[in-house]
């Protein structure tokens, strides 16, 4: 029996609605991103990157699509910026800047002060009191001042102490004393008061006299009233020396004191050539390493040290080490990489 007008156009709007309906449940959703899955957590998941990578078409893809956040790797250290006394070079430092902002991601500044990779004139002479403050006051004013409003956090000073916790005898730490960190964290705050400061450093991942000697120098600062605001645990590990268990409650125990926590320079190494056992031992000790962070409320974020092995510094330091990252020298995912996902939610 023939429908009725009324009724074919009742069942088309029935079918096309349910079509509607349908349509979305059908498509496949769009793979979630590291950067895209810890913002869910209200954190940053991030890759630091060099000058030298921007020529690789194909690392600058998954660069600018997987990562929320990148670090400068050498661009921002004082050789680069102030090569010169007085004389600044922000060239190799904007080119990060400008690749940042075209894909939406957040800035970690990378180092104010470090007592490696200094320039030749500030290194070979011999300087008073007064007048390395006055250099180290300028330079430290000029490099945060042309970042002002676009870096989310400086690592003021890096690595400032020994392995015992004493304090590491640095150009600047001979020439004006421990003084010196405080000092730096004041000029840093007048030239960009909504960036965050830091104090960074390796081999401070679980408790012990290094990691003890920052946390007495913060609360200290602290209690000063030093604008130090943030607390960076580099993360350089290797299976052959074991994972930091206390990882969690050291982040924790710094957050207590106020300050937020980082981890700046992710990387996680082996002895070569890496196994399919010691790669997934990897991807184990990566997983671990972002639950803690996602465990400490002010852990703020994940960065590491370049996403591929394929431009890793561990060769180069560490003859026989490496395959250090989630990302292997083809810059095709490892193990590491999915493990990451999982925790974050992926």
């Amino acid at each position: 029996m023939p429908m009725s007008r009324h009724l074919i156009a009742l069942s088309a709007a029935v079918c096309l609605a349910a079509g509607l309906a349908a349509a979305p449940a059908a498509a496949e959703p769009r793979p979630r991103t590291l950067g895209e899955l810890a913002k869910k957590h209200h954190k940053y998941f991030g890759s630091a990157t060099d000058n030298p990578e921007f020529t690789d078409a194909a690392y600058l893809k998954l660069l600018g699509s997987e990562f929320g956040q990148t670090t400068p790797g050498n661009a921002m250290k004082w050789y680069a910026t102030e090569p010169e006394r007085g004389v600044f070079d922000f060239t190799a430092a904007d080119e990060v800047m400008a690749f940042a902002e075209a894909h939406h991601q957040k800035v970690r500044g990378h180092t104010l002060i470090w007592h490696n990779q200094l320039p030749a004139w500030l290194t070979e002479r011999t300087w008073t009191p007064d007048e390395l403050r006055a250099v180290l006051k300028n330079h430290i004013q000029t490099v945060v001042r042309h970042f002002k409003g676009q870096v989310i956090h400086w690592d003021v000073v890096n690595e400032a102490f020994n392995e015992d916790g004493t304090y590491r005898e640095t150009l600047f730490y001979k020439t004006l004393g421990p003084g010196y960190i405080a000092d730096a964290l004041r000029w840093a705050h007048e030239a960009d008061r909504h960036a965050k400061l830091y104090l960074n450093d390796y081999n401070v991942d679980g408790i012990g006299p290094k990691s003890d000697a920052y946390y007495t120098l913060i609360k200290q600062l602290k209690a000063d009233g030093v604008p130090v605001e943030g607390f960076g645990i580099q993360g350089h590990l290797a299976l052959q020396y074991g994972f930091p268990t206390d990882v969690r409650q050291n982040m924790q125990r710094f957050a207590d004191l106020g300050v937020d926590v980082a981890v700046t320079e992710l990387d996680i190494r082996m002895n070569l050539p890496a196994t399919p056992s010691m790669l997934a031992t990897q991807a184990t000790w990566y997983a671990d390493y972002v639950k803690a962070c996602l465990a400490v409320e002010k852990c703020v974020g994940i960065t590491i040290w370049d996403y591929t092995d394929k431009y890793s510094w561990i060769p180069s330091v560490f003859p026989g080490e490496g395959a250090a990252l989630p990302y292997d020298e083809n810059l095709l995912p490892k193990p590491a990489y999915h493990s990451i996902r999982e925790v974050l939610g992926g």
